[in-house]
């Protein structure tokens, strides 16, 4: 059959491009330089607004790694954790190991 490659005929599952469409902003290849350095795209420091000296936090996450200011970072993290009680959640834990202390 002739005509465009639609991404099902390339079994990716549509999904993926919503996802990558509506997340991603671009992609660009960079070169580890010397002494580690990477070189941040002008493109994307200036929509990000960073500007020499920013505090920058590299996650090296199992999946790969994610590059984001400690603002970002504050943020996704505020953002994962809304509507969660931490402090229920650890006292429950206490307790928990607490009888099982005294059970045992």
């Amino acid at each position: 059959m002739g005509g465009a490659a639609t991404q099902a005929d390339a079994g990716i599952p549509l999904w993926t491009f919503e996802w990558y469409s509506r997340n991603v902003s671009g992609t660009f290849n960079i070169v580890m330089g010397d002494r580690g350095r990477l070189v941040v795209p002008a493109e994307v420091r200036s929509r990000s607004g960073l500007t020499p000296g920013t505090p920058l936090v590299l996650l090296d996450a199992p999946d790969g790694m994610v590059l984001m200011t400690r603002e970002q970072l504050s943020a996704r993290v505020r953002h994962d954790l809304q509507g969660t009680d931490l402090v229920s959640e650890l006292l429950r834990d206490r307790r928990s190991e607490s009888s099982q202390e005294d059970a045992g």
